[in-house]
This record gives C-alpha cells, sequence and structure tokens, in this order.
C-alpha cells in the first residue's frame, strides 16, 4: 500500500492527512506540536509528535524511498530546507513542500523537491476557472499549455454525437471519455457516433486556451 509521510499539521498538512487517510491512503502524520497531533490520531495510520529536521528521527519512523513525502511548514523556509536535504539523503524519490511565494519555490526545487505547491495560488485558479467556466467539474493539469478536463456538456450538445460536434476541428479538442453520473459507467475513446446525454460528463483534452473557448 502508498504510504504518504505529512511533516506540518497546520491547516494545509492536517486537512491534507485527513482527506489522504479518508481516502484509504496509509498516513504517517507528524507535528512538533502535541496538541494537533492529537487531533489527527484518529485520521491517521500513525501520528507523531517529534521534531521531524532532525534526520534521527526520520530514521526512527523508517521512512522508505518509495514513501511520498509532503512538508507543510509554512514560511519556514530554513526548517523546509533541512528537512528536504534529509529526505534525499534518505533517498526518497517523491517530497513535495508547500511553499508561501516563488522564491521560496526555486529555492525548495534547488535543493531537491520533486515538486513545490503555492497553495492559495492552487486555489485562486480554481475559484476563477470555476468562475470562467461553470461547466468545468475538475481540471489536471498536465503540463503548462495542456490540461485535461471533465466538462458538463452545455445544453446545445445534448442529443448531438460527436461527430455533429467535432470539437477536433472547432476547438483543437480530443473527447478521450464519457462517464454517465447515473450509472457510473465509463466509455473510453468514444466512437463519433455517440450522442451526448444530458447525464453524460465528457473528459476532453487539450490546450487550456481552447477548453476556455467552450465558454
Amino acid at each position: 500500500m502508498k504510504r504518504v509521510v505529512v511533516i506540518g499539521l497546520g491547516i494545509f498538512g492536517s486537512q491534507l492527512a485527513r482527506n489522504l487517510y479518508e481516502g484509504g491512503i496509509e498516513v504517517i502524520a507528524i507535528d512538533k506540536n502535541p496538541d494537533v497531533v492529537q487531533k489527527l490520531k484518529d485520521y491517521s495510520t500513525k501520528a507523531v509528535v517529534a521534531d521531524a529536521s532532525d534526520r534521527e528521527v526520520l530514521e526512527s519512523l523508517g521512512i522508505q524511498p518509495k514513501d511520498i513525502a509532503i512538508i507543510s511548514f509554512g514560511e519556514d523556509l530554513a526548517a523546509s530546507t533541512l528537512l528536504t536535504l534529509h529526505l534525499k539523503e534518505l533517498k526518497v524519490e517523491t517530497i513535495i513542500v508547500k511553499v508561501p511565494n516563488d522564491d521560496h519555490r526555486r529555492i525548495l526545487l534547488k535543493v531537491g523537491a520533486s515538486e513545490a505547491i503555492i497553495p492559495e495560488r492552487e486555489m485562486a485558479h480554481k475559484v476563477a476557472r470555476s468562475i470562467i467556466s461553470p461547466n468545468i467539474l475538475e481540471f489536471l493539469p498536465i503540463s503548462e499549455e495542456y490540461t485535461i478536463v471533465e466538462l458538463a456538456p452545455p445544453t446545445s450538445f445534448i442529443g448531438k454525437t460527436l461527430a455533429e460536434l467535432d470539437l477536433r476541428r472547432k476547438y483543437n479538442l480530443q473527447v478521450i471519455a464519457t462517464r454517465d453520473v447515473l450509472t457510473e459507467k465509463i466509455q473510453l475513446v468514444p466512437k463519433a457516433s455517440a450522442v451526448i446525454k444530458d447525464s453524460d460528463i465528457l473528459v476532453i483534452i487539450g490546450r487550456v486556451e481552447d477548453i476556455g473557448r467552450l465558454r
């Protein structure tokens, strides 16, 4: 089973640990504050009061190279940097760090973080996208230019075939799957003759700017 080590149990780290645990993931939650650790005991596989920036602590926890480590120290750049270096020395392959700004992001990526995220920016993008394109239910960026989205079809799509919609020619977009929300049946790479129902969700891949044209 995949195991995730969440280090730093502020609002972001605590909610992330809880969501992962409720999603069936094995979670080790670590923080120096015994109060926040106590609150996570029922929502993690193991909750530990410890200073994870101490390498001996990491070694005692038995962190493995295949574990996913998530560092959520807020603006404490020194602690995030030191912990990232320790995790790299322990051969941990995936290290995700929460950072407050682009300067911290560049530094953490330089010292070996796999990914450095700015949660507030990501949420702002998601909220803005939901207002700009309310039909888009979920999106998964796969590069700066391309993304995969789940789209609730506009009324004008209902009753038409994919061939009639011709999204590839009109918008340079490809429907890679459909999902019926009533039956949860998924059709991968649907045929051009597939008729769009009001219960369908379209899974589309394409450039961000082209998907934006579907508004």
